[in-house]
């Protein structure tokens, strides 16, 4: 908690402001520059033999994602080890994530919708150009700051588990995860293609394309069910988005398009 301890190496915790299944996230400011920013929190202890090996995929992800530079995702300044915790030290972002905005105020204008997409298809582009692949893409990882997207989380879905690597493991968020995701396939970029057609749908939708009373029916309705046509929901979806939804959605990575900067021109 920040009331025991206001330092975390040399960055002054001044506000929690989140906390998950891995660790916790921080208001924060780097004295050395004055700066205020977001700290995230990773907790590995208890992983026992695999530890070590989480800690350098850790290192490996952050480094990777460090390296991006695009107004659609998060900037990351710094990643270390402090105090017994792993952190990533990164861009405060002062918005509503796209999961807070639906649940106030979905489904979206089709206008609306395409031009969110549109932003992360742009931010998801310029990483998958970097050889760098989400594997997480839902709406509690997209910011709005004003009217511009920002991408959370990048590579954190590997963790602690690989997925993605052919592991068989399961990592991310089964309602948005793709056909080879749910099989611990091997995945490139257009596993968050096909994340970026689920959140779609329910931008323009105001509901979910893949659900189950568990994650096993969810999982068995990515793996074999078709959602209905977006316009089958909402009436004021045309059929080109229709088509375009069943494209990225495709059960099969061939089918989907190939890269997310062709999105862009579709």
């Amino acid at each position: 908690m920040v009331e025991e301890q206001q330092r975390l190496g040399r960055y002054e915790l001044l506000a929690e402001i989140g906390r998950g299944a891995m660790g916790v996230v921080y208001k924060a400011r780097d004295p050395i520059i004055d700066r205020v920013l977001a700290i995230k929190t990773f907790d590995f202890r208890g992983l026992g033999a695999m530890q070590e090996a989480v800690e350098r995929r850790f290192f490996q992800e952050a480094q990777s994602a460090g390296r991006l530079n695009h107004p659609n995702i998060v900037t990351i300044f710094d990643a270390g080890e402090a105090d017994g915790c792993a952190y990533i030290a990164m861009e405060l972002l002062e918005g509503p994530s796209l999961r807070e905005v639906l649940d106030q105020s979905a489904p979206l204008s089709v206008t609306r919708a395409l031009e969110l997409a549109g932003q992360i298809a742009r931010g998801l582009a310029y990483a998958h150009e970097h050889g760098v692949v989400h594997r997480d893409v839902k709406p509690a990882n997209i910011i709005l700051v004003g009217r511009r997207v920002k991408i959370t989380d990048f590579g954190i879905a590997a963790l602690p588990f690989g997925a993605g690597k052919g592991t068989g493991e399961l990592a991310g968020s089964p309602k948005y995860m793709s056909p080879e995701q749910v099989l611990g396939e091997d995945i490139d970029g257009r596993s968050d293609i096909f994340a970026l057609g689920a959140l779609l749908y329910e931008m323009l939708t105001g509901r979910q394309p893949f659900v189950g009373e568990n994650v096993p029916d969810i999982m068995q309705a990515v793996l074999l069910h078709d959602p209905p046509p977006p316009s089958s929901l909402n009436p004021k979806v045309p059929p080109a988005v229709d088509a375009f939804v069943r494209r990225v959605l495709s059960k099969r990575q061939e089918d989907r398009p190939p890269s997310a900067r062709g999105l862009l021109r579709e």
